[in-house]
C-alpha cells in the first residue's frame, strides 16, 4: 500500500545552506534502500515536505522527523492512500525557491512567501504539483 504524507515544520535553530545540503545528502542516500520518493522544499526557516512509499515506511520517517530535536512544530498537512507516485523521479527532490514565481505563492496564500501553516493540505499539495510543472524541483533520484 503506496502512501504520501505532507508535512510542515519550523527549524529549531537557523540552518545555513550546508546544514541543507547534508539532510538532502542524507536523504538521497537512505530513501532508496526504503523505498521513499519526494520533494523538500525549505524558506524562511519552514520546511515543507512530501514523502511517498509504502504505509509503514512512511509512517516511521514521520515519527522520526516529528522526534527530531531539528524540528519544531511539526504539523500533518495531508496523509493519503496513493495509486501512484507524483515524484518517482527524485529519492528527495529540491525545491529550487530562487525559481518560483512570487505569483505562484500568491495563488495559494494570503501573501507571496511560503507558510503552509495558513493554508490547507489541499493548497500546499496543489503548489507542489506546479513546483514540479515548472521545472522548480532539482534533485537525483
Amino acid at each position: 500500500m503506496l502512501v504520501r504524507l505532507m508535512y510542515a515544520s519550523r527549524a529549531a535553530a537557523a540552518l545555513d545552506h550546508d546544514a541543507l545540503l547534508a539532510i538532502l545528502k542524507k536523504s538521497r542516500a537512505e530513501n532508496p534502500k526504503l523505498g521513499v520518493t519526494g520533494a523538500l522544499c525549505f524558506s524562511d526557516g519552514i520546511f515543507l515536505q512530501v514523502l511517498e512509499g509504502g504505509r509503514d515506511v512512511v509512517n516511521a520517517l514521520y515519527k522520526r522527523i516529528v522526534a527530531d530535536p531539528r524540528h519544531t512544530d511539526v504539523i500533518l498537512l495531508r496523509y493519503q492512500e496513493i495509486g501512484e507516485r507524483r515524484f518517482a523521479g527524485w529519492s528527495m527532490g529540491q525545491v529550487n525557491m530562487s525559481r518560483v514565481n512570487p505569483a505562484l505563492l500568491l495563488k495559494y496564500s494570503e501573501c507571496a512567501r511560503l507558510d503552509p501553516y495558513v493554508v490547507s493540505g489541499e493548497a500546499s499539495m496543489a503548489l507542489f504539483d506546479e513546483l514540479v510543472a515548472t521545472a522548480s524541483v532539482m534533485g537525483q533520484a
